[in-house]
């Protein structure tokens, strides 16, 4: 039997559902920034730390090597064990675990400057909690060695980065808790068996409290993510999608087939630890911008990440200094750096109507349009600055990567088919509604406006599929 899952974002403190057959789950989610007036450091010292991180090895003892990005930009609150208890988690399109801090953790965060409240899971205070062992088929999706020996040591990870953060622990089983939704905002509490580690030793960034949670819920292409761990538990599609404001923190997670808007979409490159994608060109209004050779040459391979937990989009150098000189070519300007990497300038006019729209093209024809309202970003009055950053970022072996967050992908439904490994979009307003599918052909308005994170039960019926 096949089944959707299904979650929101609200705006600021909002809301993710995920459908099955017979109905959705529930759950608050938050943006970091939600309620704050950004400052030009936060969003590049925001950047900079994932980056580290994103392009860092998770290194797991027993042999598994992949690449992890770990700071995103919004968290949800979930619940783990019997009882259930509340923990605050990064939702991370990036990475392939969902791990949390444990007791003992000597060394784990104990405040945050989020406005939330930390917590320490207890596998002894949970009655359905297991210690996960090396004989586990979840163990194997990540040994690559014999360095575990089955029904002697327990399944271990430690996840390193390239900043220098590290977190040690081992996974175990339990339940997390969902409000499932049986029907247009009608809810019930549902527990579903996961695997997740348990982290008992964190060290670097990781212990920050500006911006410190309880852990990360992994949303990337391996067995291990909870993507992953509900489409085998439940037979769900490996589908999500995002619709992203980057002022309000709001918008719309899904995880499932969504019915409408329609979404066009370009490959995805396989074989690859981050979602990339093949970048044919880029142009100013039609006017095209020459990619760097290297761009160019990586061809297939696919030198251009999507990632929503990036605030900014980051190209190679050359290829930024291009692109500003074709937009400022159309409506001249005098710029002026700001904090040392942000191109900005006066200007008192509509941005909208005076400068041009940037257009990126993709492979099967895919294309992603970046408004002026979207690349350019009020410092105060009458201050303008350039989202496009000079990014210099960097495969191991020197190939120019091109990195598109939030700035490229807000307004717009994102969706992420990982099983017939495609990415698209489409433009949308991500304050309004999107419709969702189960397996009886019945479909759902989500409509952010409209979804409760309780579990009180309201009368409704699915509208169905006509």
């Amino acid at each position: 039997m096949e089944l959707s899952v299904t979650l929101s974002i609200l705006a600021a403190v909002s809301m993710a559902v995920i459908e099955l057959a017979s109905g959705n789950f529930v759950f608050n989610v938050t943006h970091k920034f939600a309620g704050k007036e950004k400052q030009l450091w936060e969003l590049k010292s925001h950047d900079r730390f994932r980056h580290a991180r994103m392009l860092g090895n998770i290194d797991l003892p027993l042999g598994g090597d992949s690449r992890s990005d770990s700071i995103g930009l919004y968290f949800t609150k979930i619940k783990l064990g019997s009882p259930p208890k509340d923990y605050h988690v990064q939702v991370d399109t990036g990475s392939d675990i969902l791990w949390v801090n444990c007791v003992p953790c000597p060394k784990c965060p104990v405040k945050t400057d989020l406005g939330i409240s930390l917590s320490l899971y207890d596998s002894k205070a949970s009655s359905t909690s297991k210690k996960v062992g090396c004989e586990d088929d979840f163990c194997s999706f990540i040994s690559q060695s014999d360095a575990c020996e089955p029904n002697k040591k327990p399944c271990s990870y430690h996840v390193g980065y390239e900043d220098g953060s590290t977190s040690n622990g081992d996974f175990f089983k339990d339940n997390i808790t969902l409000d499932q939704v049986t029907g247009n905002l009608r809810t019930a509490p549902l527990a579903q068996e996961v695997v997740f580690g348990c982290g008992s030793n964190q060290s670097g960034q990781l212990g920050q409290t500006d911006s410190a949670v309880d852990g990360i819920m992994g949303f990337g292409q391996a067995n291990t993510s909870i993507i992953s761990q509900l489409a085998a538990a439940r037979n769900v599609k490996r589908i999500f999608s995002h619709c992203l404001d980057n002022v309000n923190g709001g918008g719309i997670f899904a995880v499932g087939e969504v019915e409408s808007p329609l979404v066009e979409t370009t490959p995805l490159v396989p074989n690859r630890p981050h979602y990339n994608v093949i970048l044919k060109g880029i142009d100013v209004d039609g006017e095209p911008v020459d990619l760097p050779p290297s761009i160019v040459s990586f061809g297939e391979n696919g030198g251009t990440i999507i990632d929503s937990g990036t605030t900014l989009a980051y190209l190679p150098e050359n290829l930024y200094t291009s692109l500003l000189q074709k937009i400022t070519a159309r409506q001249p300007v005098k710029l002026h750096t700001v904090q040392e990497t942000f191109a900005c300038f006066s200007f008192t006019l509509n941005i909208d109507k005076a400068f041009p729209v940037v257009y990126l093209h993709f492979e099967d024809k895919l294309k992603l349009t970046v408004y002026p309202h979207d690349y350019l970003f009020s410092l105060r009055k009458d201050l303008y600055c350039f989202g496009w950053q000079s990014g210099e970022i960097t495969t191991p072996d020197g190939a120019d990567v091109i990195l598109l967050g939030d700035l490229v992908l807000s307004n717009k439904l994102v969706v992420y088919d990982l099983d017939k490994e495609v990415i698209g979009w489409a433009e949308h307003n991500c304050s309004s509604s999107i419709k969702v599918k189960d397996i009886s052909g019945a479909v759902y308005s989500l409509e952010a406006d409209n979804l409760i994170a309780s579990s009180t039960v309201i009368n409704g019926n699915p509208s169905q599929k006509n």
